[in-house]
């Protein structure tokens, strides 16, 4: 088991997914990368206006340095994680993410809230209500978050999961014919949490968080099941047999480099 907290992020389908959370000192690294990339664009831009200030007055000079340092301290990041779902320069680079707290992508209001408030509680305030609210809060949150309705997350630390699926044998003939290529890593993620979790539920909430995710699935992958196969049965027909090419393959090549 690992040691890293976890968020309890529930996806669109409401299928709560172990995701760790990106720590307080990995954060600090992060931001102080985009700090540093900030850092040369204003200096790149007071550049650029100090080469135009013979052809400029000096309100409009002042003017143009305010815009800089606005679009600098509170345009980076809010364009960048717009843009990205959710990672600046910083965050790519130690493989952080922001998230809604419902496990969705980052929406720009919610990055407009996250840089308006890093302006006061980072900026202004050298940082310290930033990293008061972080340690203070469960989920690691600073003020941005709590106003934003987000949660960062780390993408690269190891994610607890149960035991693969197990083929159902009565589909493992159909499974063998599966086109699987349309099948992203996150809506299998989607799914086998679910099945983890499949026990937990309701039968009511299995049902059509399972119908959901099925139909999700169904779309990308071809072709579609035997009738009256469960989704429950399905997923785990679908991951089994991603499973088994996936191990096939990497025995494949294995073999092929002894």
């Amino acid at each position: 088991m690992s040691d890293v907290p976890r968020p309890d992020v529930v996806t669109g389908d409401a299928v709560a997914l172990d995701v760790p959370l990106a720590q307080l000192p990995i954060r600090v690294v992060a931001f102080l990368l985009d700090l540093v990339v900030q850092i040369v664009l204003l200096v790149g831009a007071l550049l650029l206006i100090a080469f135009a200030v013979g052809d400029i007055d000096e309100s409009m000079a002042t003017a143009l340095i305010i815009v800089s340092i606005v679009a600098v301290v509170v345009g980076y990041p809010v364009t960048f994680e717009t843009l990205s779902r959710g990672r600046s320069l910083g965050k790519m680079a130690l493989g952080l993410r922001v998230v809604a707290d419902d496990g969705g992508p980052e929406r720009f209001r919610q990055a407009f809230f996250r840089g308006l408030t890093a302006v006061v509680e980072i900026y202004m305030l050298s940082g310290a209500p930033a990293v008061i609210c972080a340690l203070a809060n469960q989920k690691g949150k600073r003020l941005g978050d709590l106003f934003g309705g987000t949660v960062v997350i780390s993408e690269r630390a190891p994610k607890e999961s149960g035991p693969p699926p197990e083929m159902p044998p009565q589909l493992a003939a159909w499974a063998a014919t599966l086109e699987l290529t349309g099948l992203t890593d996150d809506l299998a993620t989607v799914s086998r949490q679910y099945l983890t979790r499949l026990p937990q539920l309701s039968p009511a909430a299995a049902h059509e968080m399972g119908f959901r995710i099925a139909s999700q699935v169904s779309a990308r992958v071809q072709p579609p099941p035997p009738p009256g196969v469960p989704p429950y049965a399905y997923l785990a027909a679908v991951l089994a047999e991603r499973r088994r090419r996936d191990i096939a393959r990497f025995s494949g090549k294995r073999q092929g480099q002894l």
